[in-house]
């Protein structure tokens, strides 16, 4: 587990990860021939199914007969990809500012989904030395912002912006969720 997990808070009840596919955590490979980001194993091995930061649903492999897992994301991944082609067919060259080109969403993959219709995304054409990916979001599917080199340098961020229209004194970071069956 890195360093920023360590700072995150855990809801009552621990971790909802009674559903989540640790084999397919271990051996899914991108077309790079490596598997998942060693910050997004962490965070799902740590935290499992949650609601992070009040906001952002993260997803993990599953077991067969569960919603609310990679599936989701790949399927949020060709929304996203056919928004921005779209939106490249249109000229609307806002949608990749303020950090992006027409050339990055191609590679770009959907991880996590905000309740606020926002994405998290992995370029797995940039994976570092480290097995890690640079994380981007896309707000509104309408804007590009480079958040990090990985999941880790991601989440403090992410953290900030979601405590700072909180007016609890102490928020709970992440908010085990039960799974759902499909």
């Amino acid at each position: 587990m890195t360093d920023a997990h360590h700072r995150l808070t855990i809801g009552d009840g621990g971790p909802s990860t009674a559903h989540i596919d640790f084999a397919a955590l271990e051996s899914f490979r991108f077309p790079d021939g490596c598997g998942y980001p060693p910050s997004y194993q962490a965070f799902v091995r740590e935290c499992g199914w949650a609601r992070t930061f009040g906001l952002w649903l993260i997803y993990p492999p599953v077991l067969p007969g569960y919603a609310d897992g990679r599936q989701r994301a790949d399927n949020l991944t060709s929304r996203f990809l056919d928004s921005y082609l779209d939106g490249q067919h249109e000229g609307f060259d806002w949608m990749v500012e303020p950090d992006g080109t027409w050339d990055t969403p191609s590679s770009l993959r959907v991880f996590a989904w905000s309740e606020n219709g926002d994405a998290l995304l992995w370029d797995t054409s940039g994976r570092g030395a480290d097995g890690e990916f640079p994380v981007w979001e896309s707000r509104g599917l309408n804007a590009l912002h480079l958040l990090g080199g990985s999941l880790a340098e991601a989440l403090p961020l992410l953290r900030e912006r979601a405590h700072a229209h909180t007016v609890q004194a102490d928020p709970v970071d992440i908010e085990p969720l039960a799974p759902a069956r499909l």
